[in-house]
């Protein structure tokens, strides 16, 4: 088992994993529970420093915060596995969370409003209007059609002379107000014409 836990914190924090010496809050870590349940899954090895150091931690005290964290401020709860390991004389408990089928989980601030978050490589980031949209979609039929008008052509003629597009750019070009580019663009990238990506930077949309 020990072997197990070290290819694991070998891998560092990534996309799908993430290391905490322990739980100090749980409406901090509700937004790791949400974001890995919004996207592909992840798991959290808690009692491991961010330096891949083993802390170790109590267990039982760890798994009481990561369940309060998903009863209180997760909507909807998000679904967890847990799992006890032994190393050097330490313990780690490794949290296991599966793509929800209920996405979008939102996680509750500390001004308590409710946002919703993704993974991206190791961070989690807020998402924005047009990911909201593409979960809507994702619960409707795909027989939508879409109409590719001349304001649609002068955006992909941007794309062609530059590297992406910003959701205010795209909203100037488009002449559309932010609830209906946010519309549009989710359009666009169910469709794959268009693909998002999150960046220091901020949103960025690309031709796919």
């Amino acid at each position: 088992m020990s072997l197990y836990i070290q290819k694991l914190i070998a891998q560092g924090e990534h996309q799908q994993q993430d290391f905490k010496q322990r739980i100090d809050d749980s409406k901090k870590i509700a937004k790791t529970l949400v974001a890995f349940a919004n996207c592909s899954g992840g798991r959290i090895l808690i009692g491991i420093k961010d330096n891949g150091r083993i802390s170790g931690v109590d267990p039982e005290e760890e798994y009481h915060m990561i369940q309060g964290a998903s009863d209180l401020y997760c909507k909807p709860e998000v679904e967890f596995r847990s799992k006890v390991f032994k190393i050097e004389n330490k313990t780690v408990l490794e949290i296991t969370v599966l793509k929800s089928t209920e996405r979008p989980h939102y996680a509750k601030l500390e001004d308590d409003t409710w946002k919703a978050y993704i993974r991206k490589a190791d961070h989690n980031y807020m998402v924005n209007g047009v990911q909201l949209k593409l979960w809507e979609f994702e619960k409707k039929d795909h027989g939508e059609e879409l109409t590719i008008t001349e304001k649609e052509e002068m955006v992909f003629k941007y794309l062609q002379e530059n590297q992406y597009i910003t959701f205010m750019r795209f909203c100037k070009i488009m002449r559309q107000k932010p609830w209906k580019a946010e519309d549009t663009l989710a359009k666009l990238i169910r469709w794959d014409i268009l693909r998002m990506d999150r960046t220091d930077n901020g949103w960025q949309f690309t031709l796919n």
